[in-house]
């Protein structure tokens, strides 16, 4: 094996990553809003801060740089439109991301004070639930887009 084929592994195996733990936590942190069990909607929101911690985050950081490897491997001309496309989209994807990750962190605050103190949870935990859910839509259509311009490579 050689690198390119190492790095295309990896580049492939970090877009995997990215999409499905992102979709996977998104679910469950999603489900847990309807229960009225303060221990499940605790235990989804601590793990989805968890699984962004030990995976979402590392294949953020790999995705670009294998693909800037890649690109430099191939010969690719850095301004070709689906790459083009792909930086801007990737670059929004991650704008949402970033705030979805502080939100998740204030989530995960409220439901553990809640459950110390044996409260419901404040107004605010809704509002921010309201905008981590509209802000997972743009990251999520903008990775399937992505996905299409590897494979497709459109001009």
């Amino acid at each position: 094996m050689d690198i390119y084929f190492i790095t295309k592994t990896i580049h492939i195996l970090s877009s995997t990553i990215l999409f499905g733990t992102g979709i996977g936590i998104a679910f469950f942190m999603f489900r847990s809003y309807f229960t009225d069990n303060m221990h499940e909607k605790f235990y989804a929101a601590r793990n989805t801060v968890l699984a962004d911690y030990l995976f979402t985050f590392p294949a953020v950081v790999f995705q670009p740089l294998s693909g800037v490897a890649l690109i430099h491997m191939v010969g690719y001309d850095w301004t070709d439109f689906w790459l083009m496309a792909t930086y801007g989209i990737y670059i929004v994807a991650g704008l949402c991301w970033l705030p979805v990750v502080w939100i998740q962190i204030q989530l995960k605050k409220m439901v553990a004070e809640a459950v110390e103190n044996g409260d419901d949870l404040p107004e605010r935990y809704h509002q921010l639930f309201k905008v981590w859910f509209l802000l997972g839509w743009p990251a999520f259509v903008g990775l399937v887009v992505v996905f299409y311009l590897m494979v497709a490579k459109p001009i």
